[in-house]
């Protein structure tokens, strides 16, 4: 069955028809920004899995901590931000809290754990990385 997910407002929508690769609960300031919470959630897809059934979406590029450039596709109507992709790259981030289904977080990989809040309790047995996996 295949992954759905949508923006806040309902007007874009999109499908991943294949199986995710990676989850990763992200730490990292920028992705605490864009979730305007505690950390983000990425659900590592196939590029070519990813389609978009509906929207107008939109997309910016800004540098990212280890030094690449990440395009962000958000909903021109609502701003609720989509995917994110690194230029070149043949995956996708899907944002988690876009999903239609919640991903299971029990075997979420947890990165940039140097920059997570105090008071945040990651699962002892959680795989953990103080900033990108090798």
């Amino acid at each position: 069955m295949p992954l759905t997910g949508r923006c806040q407002c309902g007007g874009a929508a999109y499908e991943v028809a294949g199986a995710p690769l990676e989850v990763y609960v992200c730490h990292c300031q920028e992705c605490r920004r864009q979730s305007s919470s505690a950390f983000g959630i990425s659900v590592i897809v196939r590029a070519a899995d990813v389609s978009v059934l509906r929207g107008n979406l939109k997309r910016w590029s800004r540098p990212t901590d280890s030094g690449g450039t990440l395009d962000c596709t958000f909903c021109a109507d609502c701003g609720s931000r989509l995917f994110h992709a690194a230029p070149g790259e043949d995956t996708v981030s899907v944002k988690g809290g876009s999903l239609d289904v919640p991903p299971d977080l029990a075997g979420a990989a947890h990165i940039w754990t140097s920059r997570k809040l105090a008071g945040v309790v990651i699962p002892a047995d959680a795989p953990q990385f103080p900033e990108e996996p090798g």
